[in-house]
C-alpha cells in the first residue's frame, strides 16, 4: 500500500489519479484524520498501517502565488521545512522509503558554456542571453542536482518560499531512505489558477524570461517511475527536457487557442517588480539527465506543451 499526503493539492490530485490509472493500492491521509505535521502521530500511524511507499505532496505554496508566502512565514516554513523533516525522521524510523515534492525555485538563470568554460548567469533576460535562449542554444545548461541552489537563503536574494524549499531539502538530507522530485512551473490541458497556461492567459501583463517547466501528468508519472524502477535513492529534477521563454509560450497560446485578447509584455524588471510581484521570482533551466540516465522517459517541453494547448478544456 503507498500512504499519499496532500491529495487535496494541485499536484497531490495528480497523484491520486496516476496512482489510479496504475491500479496501485493507495490511501490518501489528512491532517484532519491524522494531523501529520506531528512526528509521535505519524510514526504511529506508519508502524500501525506499514505503508511500502510515502508520497508527499503536501507544502505551503501561497495563494494565489508566493507573495502570499510573505505574509504568512510561519505557516510557509512549517509546511515546507519543517513537515519533510518531521515526515522525514518518521519514516526513518518506522523503516518506510517515501518521496517528497520538492520545487526548481531555488535555482535563478541558467549556466553559460563559452569559451571552453562554464559560468551561472542570474538573469537570463540580458539581451545577449536571451537571444542565446530564443535560438535554443547548447550553450545554456540547466542546473543538475549537483549544484547548490543559488536562490535561497543562503544564496539571495530569494522569495521566502524559496527559502524555505532549499531549507527542507537540507532538513530531510541524509535520513533514511528518499526521493527529493524539483517541481518546475507546472501545466496541463486543465484549466486552472495554478495552471501556468492559465496564468499567463489571465496576467494583466506578462513577464518575459526563460525557463524549464513541468507537465502536470508526466511530472507525477516520472516520481511514481523513480520509485518503481527502483532508480537509487536522492534528488531529481523532475521537468520536461529543455526550456521555453514566456514569448514563446505566448506565441502557442496564439496559435492553438487564438484569444481575444493581445498580450502586453512589462517593460522590465523594474517595472514588474514595481507593479506586479512584491518578492523575488525565481526562473531558471534545469537539467534532467540524472532523471533519464536511470530509465525513466519524459517528453521534451515543446511537445508536452503543444499537446496540452491542443487539448485545452476550458474550466
Amino acid at each position: 500500500m503507498i500512504l499519499l499526503l496532500g491529495a487535496s493539492g494541485y499536484i497531490g490530485e495528480a497523484f491520486a489519479l496516476e496512482l489510479q490509472r496504475r491500479k496501485k493500492n493507495f490511501i490518501t491521509l489528512s491532517r484532519k484524520q491524522v494531523d501529520y505535521s506531528r512526528f509521535d502521530l505519524l510514526l504511529e500511524y506508519l508502524r500501525a498501517n506499514k505503508p511500502l511507499f510515502v508520497v508527499n505532496a503536501a507544502g505551503y505554496t501561497g495563494k494565489p502565488n508566493v507573495d502570499a508566502c510573505e505574509l504568512d512565514k510561519a505557516g510557509t516554513l512549517a509546511g515546507n521545512t519543517l513537515l519533510p523533516q518531521t515526515i522525514a525522521h518518521a519514516c526513518a524510523a518506522a523503516g518506510v522509503p517515501w518521496g517528497h515534492v520538492s520545487s526548481g525555485c531555488i535555482y535563478s538563470g541558467a549556466k553559460i558554456s563559452e569559451l571552453g568554460a562554464v559560468r551561472v548567469e542570474k538573469d537570463m533576460i540580458q539581451p545577449r542571453l536571451h537571444a542565446l535562449a530564443e535560438q535554443r542554444s547548447p550553450a545554456i545548461l540547466g542546473f543538475t542536482e549537483n549544484d547548490m541552489p543559488n536562490f535561497s537563503f543562503r544564496d539571495g536574494p530569494c522569495s521566502f518560499y524559496s527559502g524555505t524549499k532549499a531549507l527542507g531539502e537540507e532538513a530531510m538530507t541524509g535520513i533514511g531512505q528518499s526521493y527529493i522530485w524539483r517541481l518546475r512551473i507546472p501545466f496541463d490541458q486543465f484549466d486552472s489558477k495554478r495552471n501556468y497556461l492559465s496564468k499567463v492567459q489571465r496576467y494583466p501583463k506578462v513577464y518575459e524570461n526563460v525557463n524549464s517547466v513541468s507537465h502536470r501528468a508526466d511530472f507525477v508519472k516520472a516520481c511514481l517511475d523513480t520509485w518503481e524502477l527502483r532508480a537509487p535513492f536522492g534528488i531529481y529534477n523532475v521537468t520536461n527536457p529543455g526550456y521555453v521563454t514566456t514569448r514563446h509560450v505566448v506565441q502557442l497560446i496564439e496559435k492553438y487557442l487564438k484569444p481575444a485578447r493581445k498580450f502586453e509584455f512589462w517593460q522590465n524588471d523594474a517595472e514588474f517588480y514595481h507593479l506586479a510581484a512584491k518578492t523575488p521570482r525565481s526562473n531558471c533551466v534545469m537539467d534532467v539527465s540524472k532523471l533519464q540516465s536511470v530509465g525513466v522517459k519524459i517528453r521534451g517541453v515543446e511537445e508536452a506543451l503543444e499537446d496540452s494547448l491542443k487539448n485545452w478544456q476550458p474550466e
